[in-house]
């Protein structure tokens, strides 16, 4: 078992913004840093209102947040981690994950890996010219597994202050195992600091992360943060998440989110997009989780998880999303 767990909130966009990551800290403080979901820029006059009221110093007091950049343009990188350095940040990440088809059709995110050479031009312009030390998120590839044999190398020509490796393809998305092998080859090969995400949604996934990779401390949790937000101090030795914990944070999130979305469409919207993490973890929901997902109204959504709160809360067991693949190196 690792005794010093380095835990990091992965950026998830439309979830872990500025009101989730200020609550979550607040009740359920231990995770080391936030990962901001990705600015993109688009021109060289800075970042959209959204993107800065998001990254604003004054709404992540009290944690460490690291701003992420989805961007194939150098320039524009530049000009962001120029923003982020006047605000006070002291590291920027690039995002090379994003599985997104719209995303990934215009070149960003995961499909940037599949352009090799412009990729190794831009880490030389932004690694030399960048104000704030330059971290990477990536998968492993667009579409097939060599394509990490030279990923892998040309991340190493770089100093990098950290590589987060989620250990997919692209073509993968979220449902295909993660390809553990290659990260097995990203801990051998690596000159890098290492961070892990993917698919570590339990204690028991942890552990058998580590029994597999006994040295690596650092990990990103995301999806499994979200749906337990008690899991870093759960994974430190604390109680699991009990149902009236989880409540009282839907009832703090809900309240916050009314003080900063307008109308209840925007609020109801923000809100099922939680219960997509948190549903699971109520196997006798039923009729209540039918009217929840159909509610329009705050009255009738309020009905829906008083319904579902009323029945039992069930974490996940055992070490399912690792075990399941059948990949452990």
């Amino acid at each position: 078992m690792n005794l010093n767990p380095i835990c990091s909130c992965a950026p998830l966009e439309g979830v872990t913004g500025y009101v989730f990551r200020q609550l979550h800290h607040r009740m359920f403080p231990g995770v080391e840093r936030y990962y901001a979901p990705f600015l993109s820029p688009r021109s060289r006059k800075a970042l959209t209102s959204r993107e800065r009221n998001d990254v604003h110093p004054d709404h992540n007091r009290g944690l460490t947040l690291i701003p992420q950049v989805l961007t194939d343009d150098p320039a524009l990188f530049l000009t962001a981690a120029e923003a982020m350095a006047e605000l006070g940040y002291e590291e920027v990440n690039l995002n090379l994950g994003c599985p997104s088809g719209t995303v990934v059709a215009k070149g960003r995110g995961s499909g940037f890996l599949a352009r090799q050479p412009e990729l190794e031009r831009f880490l030389e312009t932004v690694c030399a010219r960048s104000p704030l030390p330059v971290s990477v998120k990536t998968r492993v590839g667009l579409d097939y597994e060599e394509e990490w044999e030279e990923l892998l190398p040309l991340f190493n020509r770089f100093p990098l202050r950290a590589l987060i490796v989620h250990p997919r393809l692209r073509r993968d998305y979220y449902k295909a195992p993660v390809r553990l092998h290659l990260f097995r080859r990203a801990v051998e090969e690596s000159r890098n600091p290492l961070i892990y995400n993917g698919d570590l949604f339990t204690v028991e996934d942890i552990h058998a992360f580590w029994a597999a990779f006994p040295g690596q401390n650092q990990l990103m949790l995301g999806r499994g943060l979200v749906t337990n937000p008690a899991l870093v101090r759960q994974l430190n030795g604390g109680a699991p998440l009990q149902k009236e914990e989880l409540r009282a944070f839907h009832d703090a999130l809900l309240e916050d989110y009314a003080r900063h979305l307008s109308g209840q469409k925007p609020l109801l919207f923000k809100m099922k997009e939680m219960w997509g993490y948190w549903l699971p973890l109520f196997p006798e929901a039923g009729k209540s989780a039918k009217l929840l997902r159909k509610c329009q109204t705050l009255s009738d959504y309020r009905a829906a998880v008083s319904g579902i709160f009323a029945g039992p809360l069930e974490l996940p067991r055992g070490a399912g999303g690792w075990q399941a693949t059948g990949r452990l190196p």
